[in-house]
């Protein structure tokens, strides 16, 4: 199963991408779709999209996973935030993928086993997982910290079962 995992971002949105066999987990890629159009909200959002599209188009996850948004006290920030997690959800959505979401606290305990981690202990345990792995930067860090935590609890909900057979016969539908 390949798992795309998405931490969202206006400015910065990174992605990370997974193969999990079993227990065995490697990685693929990752990268941060970094928005264009200064300071133009339509304009960034779709540069957002067309980037995160191509990603899809590139790798060809059979999931997603994209991190839930925490409310900050600037309603402008948050709202705009809100939005390019709309694009995250929307653009696998679009390529028929399932997409999980999960509270930051939920991919950090899972990831590092503490709810409250910081970034450089998300950045530690990635690595620790994904050995000899090349990140990105932080948002791309993130990301693949959310398809960890996607991986994780897919296999121990059962979904990893189903995740594999959509992969199967998406595989016997390119070889047909």
């Amino acid at each position: 199963m390949r798992v795309l995992g998405i931490d969202p971002g206006l400015r910065m949105m990174g992605w990370g991408i997974i193969d999990v066999a079993g227990t065995r987990i490697s990685h693929v890629a990752n990268g941060v779709c970094r928005s264009e159009g200064g300071d133009e909200l339509a304009t960034r959002l779709l540069s957002l999209h067309e980037q995160l599209t191509e990603v899809l188009g590139r790798f060809a996850p059979d999931t997603a996973a994209v991190e839930h948004t925490f409310v900050n006290k600037d309603s402008a920030g948050t709202l705009k935030l809100g939005q390019a997690r709309a694009i995250a959800l929307l653009v696998p959505a679009q390529a028929g993928l399932a997409v999980g979401e999960y509270a930051p606290n939920q991919v950090k305990k899972t990831v590092v086993g503490v709810g409250h981690a910081a970034k450089q202990q998300i950045d530690h345990m990635v690595r620790l997982q994904l050995p000899g792995v090349e990140i990105s930067g932080p948002d791309a860090a993130d990301a693949l910290a959310i398809a960890l935590c996607h991986a994780h609890h897919a296999r121990s909900s059962g979904r990893l079962e189903a995740a594999l057979r959509m992969s199967d016969a998406k595989t016997a539908r390119g070889a047909a």
